[in-house]
């Protein structure tokens, strides 16, 4: 069984509720995949060497990503140095502005620990709709078959 984790920022608003429909995705792929959805100010260095594939949720601040996703970033680089080369990720915004900045920011720092993206970022701009919701789950169903059919 493949493990799938996803970090998202906060538990409530936009990006939980982008979050929430990334998992909900993920759970109803039938992939067979452990699904670990953790807010970023408690994830630790442990789940991250405990994924086979990474979901991570931000909303946009003042053009970058939140700190608390920056925070988890600052934590596990170094202990996870080498450890998660080639780690499937994908990332989804909760954007105010256009996500653009947010998005090449978590790439720059992906590139260092040698990720792999998988999608192009998911940037939701305002309050998600049906639509933005659809694409969230679409998003997470994807990445969760993909792994358990080591496409990723």
């Amino acid at each position: 069984m493949k493990h799938l984790l996803l970090i998202q920022v906060g538990e409530s608003g936009r990006t939980a509720r982008l979050g929430t429909a990334v998992a909900a995705g993920a759970k109803q792929s039938g992939a067979a995949i452990e699904l670990r959805h953790v807010r970023a100010e408690q994830a630790a260095v442990d789940d991250l060497l405990w994924a086979d594939g990474l979901l991570i949720g931000t909303p946009e601040k003042l053009g970058y990503m939140a700190g608390l996703l920056k925070d988890f970033f600052d934590r596990t680089f170094y202990p996870a140095e080498g450890r998660t080369l080639g780690l499937p990720y994908a990332l989804f915004v909760s954007a105010g502005n256009d996500g653009s900045g947010t998005a090449r920011a978590v790439e720059r720092i992906a590139t260092g620990y040698r990720w792999k993206a998988v999608a192009e970022p998911l940037i939701v701009i305002g309050e998600p709709d049906d639509a933005a919701l659809a694409q969230c789950r679409e998003l997470g169903e994807a990445m969760a078959a993909g792994l358990a059919a080591g496409i990723f």
